[in-house]
């Protein structure tokens, strides 16, 4: 980990990183099949409206809490991503904090353009801020960083709930045939957690 934010971190949150970025598995808890949820939120996306989204998240939220055995969080779902010179804020997780539930906030449309987010982005966000979640408490962190680590664990547990992402198609281009491209393409995003 030789780098200037590494390195400016004192001793025991050099240690709560090195603890983070080991973690690279997060086995998903016995119970029942996970996609349906997954799947009632990208149902509830193409609504286009913030609290279907939302309740399906909260649906989502409660199973993982309850599998992990970890405090309950709510879901928030707004509309379009704040933005800035530093991109678009994709989601935020906010910790259990003086008797008030943890939570997390989740914004379902582009910032440039105001478009629904792809289902598997959006999911990822969800997931990532979840993952926070599980750092304090299912890991006892103090502090959640966004390690190698960290990343790895929510790609883990997201595919777990999704299944893998589908492989790209390219469309096949024929010598002299008449070709017509209908599919859309998705954008990638990242989360700005």
């Amino acid at each position: 980990m030789p780098f200037a934010f590494y390195d400016r971190l004192s001793a025991p949150r050099q240690r709560t990183y090195a603890r983070s970025d080991s973690i690279v598995e997060l086995a998903l808890p016995e119970g029942p099949d996970p996609r349906p949820a997954a799947q009632a939120i990208s149902q509830a996306l193409q609504s286009e409206r913030e609290a279907p989204v939302q309740q399906a998240c909260q649906v989502l939220l409660d199973d993982l809490a309850a599998r992990f055995r970890v405090p309950r969080l709510r879901a928030r779902v707004y509309a379009v991503r704040p933005s800035g010179d530093w991109g678009e804020l994709h989601g935020m997780y906010f910790p259990l904090e003086d008797g008030a539930a943890a939570r997390i906030e989740l914004w379902m449309r582009t910032a440039m353009r105001a478009r629904v987010v792809a289902p598997r982005t959006f999911l990822r966000t969800l997931v990532h801020e979840f993952c926070h979640h599980l750092d304090y408490e299912h890991f006892g962190l103090p502090e959640t960083f966004h390690t190698e680590g960290f990343y790895k664990r929510e790609s883990h547990l997201l595919n777990q709930i999704a299944g893998p992402p589908q492989p790209r198609r390219r469309p096949s281009v024929q010598s002299g045939a008449d070709t017509t491209d209908t599919g859309t393409r998705g954008a990638s995003a990242h989360s700005n957690s």
